[in-house]
């Protein structure tokens, strides 16, 4: 393939994957990201890395042995707890005892991503605000700071608020009904040795109508933790709640989820921090687009779905895929449909099945009687 100039926007595991597999390929690509550094902010809890899939991506990456001495195979097992009397009712862990999708911190995925690539391949605090296709096969980015700069290609992997999704779709998220309300606790094994038992090594779950509650490990001794119910996006508002008034939430949950075990309520009466929103966003199932010269989107900026399991991983199979692709390929326009043949299908059934899966766990509250 003729030397190219791509650009990808955003530095989350899709993005960088494929970054990473074509600088092995000798490639040049430069990675955009509007984070000031890697340790601007924190990268959130932990992912489960299938080996179907993103393990696939990261071998093609050269970076699976890495993974694998940072991966926890103990974080895989799933325990569902009695929401009223904290009893054990299922454990979900491999039945041949090995490990096909264990756990990795999400900040240790990337930094892991990041310490593979040249140094100078991402480009810090350069936030994208558009993406032009230029009728010639070539595309523009355009920067928070008022700078352009064309490229043969530009790839989306800039997330559920992609600035790089206008330039091919005029699709947007929409809240799928469900929100995640967020703590954690630091240290649990020494400051709250009973809940981190009852967590286990991995990640836990009760649930009641449209209501659940949630905690899984990261590394460290690091237990995250969230409330997950059905409500109207604002609940908050509605409520008349200052979401940083951690005690006014706090008091808000506990009443949400009266007649709960004492066990379970423990995941929101004793959490050491601001209690984070996180209503679920979704683009439409089978989200697709006709091919447009000069861009394409992976991860969720191509197909955001419910947070199940999938999305990381389906995202670092697109980086690798279109990496690959664009290696192949005689052209980026070839390299970039043949991509798009595979990913859209793919994300399409995965979609479909992550919003009946959402349905499943949670049901949606059933409409009142006129």
């Amino acid at each position: 393939m003729q030397a190219l100039h791509i650009a990808v926007v955003g530095a989350g595991p899709g993005g960088l994957v494929c970054a990473r597999i074509l600088q092995r390929h000798g490639c040049s690509v430069t990675v955009f990201e509007r984070d000031a550094s890697a340790g601007a902010r924190r990268q959130g809890g932990t992912l489960d890395i299938h080996s179907t899939t993103g393990q696939k991506a990261l071998d093609e990456a050269g970076v699976l042995d890495r993974f694998h001495a940072l991966a926890r195979p103990e974080g895989e097992t799933w325990r569902a707890l009695d929401p009223f009397t904290a009893e054990v009712l299922t454990v979900d862990e491999p039945a041949d005892g090995v490990s096909h999708r264990p756990e990795i911190d999400r900040g240790q995925l990337r930094d892991l991503l990041l310490e593979s690539l040249t140094p100078g391949t991402v480009r810090w605090g350069r936030a994208v605000t558009g993406a032009l296709p230029q009728g010639d096969g070539t595309c523009r980015l355009l920067f928070e700071d008022g700078s352009a700069e064309d490229f043969d290609l530009v790839v989306g992997a800039d997330g559920a608020w992609s600035r790089v999704r206008p330039a091919v779709s005029d699709a947007v998220p929409r809240y799928t009904g469900v929100t995640f309300v967020g703590n954690g606790f630091d240290d649990a094994d020494r400051r709250h040795p009973a809940m981190a038992r009852m967590v286990g090594n991995g990640s836990l779950s009760a649930r009641a109508g449209s209501q659940g509650l949630f905690a899984q490990r990261s590394s460290g001794g690091r237990i995250d933790t969230a409330a997950m119910f059905r409500a109207p996006e604002d609940w908050h508002a509605a409520a008349g709640l200052d979401l940083a008034d951690t005690a006014a939430v706090r008091r808000h949950l506990l009443d949400m989820y009266d007649g709960w075990h004492d066990d379970l309520l423990y995941l929101l009466r004793r959490s050491e921090e601001t209690f984070a929103n996180r209503p679920l966003y979704a683009l439409p199932v089978a989200h697709h687009w006709d091919h447009v010269p000069g861009v394409t989107l992976l991860g969720d900026a191509a197909h955001l779905m419910p947070p199940l399991g999938v999305g990381a991983n389906l995202a670092l199979r697109d980086g690798a895929d279109l990496a690959l692709a664009l290696v192949r390929e005689p052209t980026p326009g070839q390299a970039v449909r043949a991509y798009e043949s595979i990913m859209l299908p793919r994300a399409a059934k995965a979609a479909a099945g992550c919003a009946q899966g959402l349905n499943d766990i949670l049901p949606p509250v059933p409409a009142a009687a006129p």
